[in-house]
């Protein structure tokens, strides 16, 4: 699977550009601020239907201009099929994507379409943060890999903030309902039990794919492993819900079930967040990103697109070489790789005998350049 042309309206820093690319490697290079993050996020925005980096659409469009909207336009080749995907959205209003001129009923039918892996610098964070970052990684993961994991999602989130609500409710009013309460139990116990075993199955399967892919990139320097956390690990979910009831009423929310879950990460048998180099913590991520990467693969018989954001900074010049040379001899497909040192990446891959385009962005405006 390959993104082959993209063209961007009023996206961030971009007016209207357009670019073509290479269907194996894509670099992107140029100052900070110039527009080349924003690239990647119109590409990962078409695949998955909202920003990495931005929390709301509004966010997205384009500041210092008189548009009220964005518009991104991608051609795809998914499985040898041309896939033509249309965003167009206005801040505020039903966002709308279309699949070769045909607009999605629920934008949740279109995840898993078009698999995408993103490594960005605040990715760190998936270490650092608190559980919600790490219980996102597992399911950005899962939604794409498989549509029932997303809808039972959706649906468990809709039923909890319902829970919550009326659990604040009672104590606004001074009463509190227990047969209703009871009723939520009982919606939200088969959903959260599917979720808790997708993630304790997956996990099992990707941690020694997770760590190869760290003994490659960090030379077998360290020892990494993580453990999943989830109190219905021992105790059955309906159990736990009932036996929180009186918990829940004083907090006033939900105080148990998988948005509960987190992950925790290990280097060296010690605490990932407490002990890890700036090194360490990043290739750690790496590894998390291309494991993600590989088992997306594996599942949905296509190659994700991989999209590296200004991946090199803080990685010393032997982790570089490792994880390009990773990225070039295994099966990974179509990559799009920032750089503010227009010849680092070039020197690597040139000893690797590589096709690749190189694009220089400059204040929001897309140059092809010619490879040395």
């Amino acid at each position: 699977m390959h993104l082959s042309k993209i063209t961007l309206t009023h996206f961030k820093n971009y007016d209207q550009q357009s670019a073509v690319f290479s269907a194996r490697l894509n670099c992107f290079v140029g100052l900070n601020g110039m527009g080349k993050t924003n690239l990647l996020d119109a590409i990962y925005y078409l695949c998955i239907g909202k920003s990495y980096f931005a929390g709301n659409d509004k966010n997205v469009v384009q500041k210092n201009s008189d548009a009220d909207f964005f518009r991104l336009d991608g051609h795809f080749l998914r499985k040898d099929k041309k896939e033509r995907i249309i965003a167009k959205v206005i801040p505020g209003k039903r966002k709308e994507i279309d699949r070769n001129q045909v607009v999605y009923q629920r934008l949740s039918e279109h995840l898993g379409l078009l698999p995408v892996v993103i490594i960005a610098p605040f990715d760190v964070q998936l270490a650092l943060d608190g559980s919600e970052a790490r219980r996102k990684f597992l399911d950005n993961t899962l939604s794409q890999l498989e549509p029932e994991y997303l809808q039972q999602l959706i649906q468990y989130n809709k039923l909890l903030n319902q829970r919550n609500a009326l659990l604040k409710r009672f104590a606004e009013e001074r009463s509190f309902n227990r047969p209703l309460i009871t009723t939520y139990n009982a919606q939200l116990v088969p959903l959260g039990t599917y979720i808790h075993e997708q993630r304790k199955e997956f996990l099992a399967n990707f941690l020694p794919v997770f760590q190869d892919y760290y003994n490659t990139i960090a030379n077998s320097q360290e020892r990494v492993t993580y453990r999943y956390v989830s109190k219905l690990h021992d105790t059955d979910f309906a159990a736990l819900l009932e036996k929180n009831i009186e918990k829940d009423r004083i907090l006033q929310r939900t105080t148990a079930g998988i948005h509960r879950d987190d992950i925790e990460f290990k280097i060296n048998e010690t605490p990932l967040k407490r002990f890890a180099s700036q090194g360490q913590l990043k290739s750690f991520v790496l590894a998390l990103k291309l494991g993600q990467y590989q088992l997306m693969r594996q599942e949905k018989g296509v190659a994700p697109l991989l999209l590296l954001d200004d991946i090199f900074d803080k990685l010393d010049g032997n982790r570089v070489t490792q994880l390009v040379q990773l990225l070039l001899e295994r099966e990974f497909g179509q990559i799009f790789i920032t750089d503010t040192d227009e010849h680092r990446v070039e020197r690597i891959i040139q000893a690797f005998d590589m096709n690749y385009k190189k694009f220089r962005i400059d204040n929001g405006t897309i140059l092809e350049r010619a490879v040395d």
